[in-house]
């Protein structure tokens, strides 16, 4: 090692290349599927309801996310080299063009991908836009798939809309397109992220923590619930703010938006608690590498566990398409599911894999 160091010319930079390679193997070497498993199910379901704070900082009382320094990233980003076939570096969701007509000519309920985890629902007479991301950056990553709507579009078919926002990450709460949307539009957004998006245009933000309702009239109701992440931003340090997921419960339909998270007991005691979800919004992003980011993101295996717990009748997979995010491509994690379907030999029909821009009619919930 010595006679290497005297060779290059900035040993110390070596130095810190050298620790970074050996964290990061070491962190790979020391994660194990069976372990981290085990981990999960030695959590208690009580737990869920537990303080979430603690000295002006959130975090999951059934189980604290694993600290991960700047030099983690770093070992990830220079050290973490998987390989992808043509087929899946090039996968990517297609584009269907004229969403704003075709919404005009829809008359019943239903669900349009806008894309990653931007999607319009309407609801009776009611509309709903979860995570509203329309930039061409999520911060620093580039847009690979256009908006199915366009800002402008938005505002002119959509005077009255409630805004439903999961975290504080670029990607899910972007500034320029929350200022572009109507002043006037109700929001609803996890402890502590109430004064952030009042700064970007808005008057009626409402904030939330783990297991409140919010009675939104006519039959209809808003739940926050628990979800497995984190949060930070810049101007907001790590986990300032805090993180959800929701069911948004219809007389028409009750769907579980599961925003940004790893795989945890939560999908259980939701389904106890909450019992006939129709569709549920599952995160397919940023799950490689598996040693890094087990904690915060699900695979496609535990995504459709997940769903699989929550007892729901359609599955559709959310962040995936847009932005690349994690190891593997954009579009990876939708061939990924479409894999895992074929080769569990589960029924495609549950799984709605849209294009950016279709339109899912939204189906009645069967007669109980």
């Amino acid at each position: 090692m010595m006679k290497i160091l005297k060779k290059f010319r900035y040993p110390g930079l070596l130095v810190i290349f050298v620790v970074l390679f050996s964290c990061s193997s070491r962190d790979k070497e020391n994660f194990s599927e069976t372990a981290w498993e085990a981990r999960v199910e030695a959590t208690r379901a009580e737990d869920l309801y537990g303080l979430n704070v603690e000295k002006d900082r959130f975090f999951t009382p059934w189980m604290k996310m694993p600290d991960k320094s700047f030099l983690d990233v770093l070992g990830w980003k220079l050290f973490s080299r998987e390989k992808f076939t043509k087929e899946e570096a090039s996968f990517l969701p297609g584009v269907i063009p004229g969403a704003a007509q075709r919404i005009e000519r829809t008359k019943g309920d239903f669900i349009l991908w806008i894309g990653h985890d931007t999607f319009l629902i309407r609801l009776g007479n009611a509309y709903f836009l979860t995570d509203p991301m329309f930039s061409n950056r999520a911060l620093l990553p580039a847009r690979l798939t256009p908006p199915a709507l366009t800002l402008e579009e938005v505002r002119t078919l959509f005077k009255d809309v409630t805004v439903i926002i999961s975290h504080n990450h670029y990607d899910h709460l972007d500034s320029d397109s929350m200022k572009a949307l109507p002043e006037t539009a109700a929001v609803f957004v996890p402890r502590g992220l109430r004064d952030l998006v009042m700064g970007m245009n808005k008057k009626n933000v409402v904030e939330m923590d783990w297991w409140e309702e919010v009675d939104l009239e006519k039959g209809s109701k808003l739940i926050c619930l628990p979800a497995q992440h984190w949060s930070m931003r810049i101007g907001q340090g790590r986990n300032k703010t805090l993180w959800a997921s929701y069911l948004l419960v219809t007389p028409t339909a009750t769907l579980y938006l599961g925003g940004d998270s790893g795989y945890f007991k939560g999908f259980r005691e939701i389904s106890r608690k909450f019992p006939k979800i129709d569709y549920a919004f599952m995160a397919t992003t940023a799950y490689r590498p598996r040693w890094f980011m087990y904690y915060q993101h699900m695979n496609i295996e535990e995504a459709v566990k997940g769903f699989n717990e929550l007892g729901a009748r359609f599955f559709i997979p959310t962040q995936w398409g847009a932005f690349h995010l994690g190891e593997e491509p954009a579009g990876f994690p939708g061939l990924d599911l479409l894999c895992h379907i074929k080769d569990r030999g589960l029924d495609p029909d549950r799984f709605k894999i849209l294009n950016i821009g279709e339109i899912l009619e939204i189906e009645p919930a069967p007669a109980s």
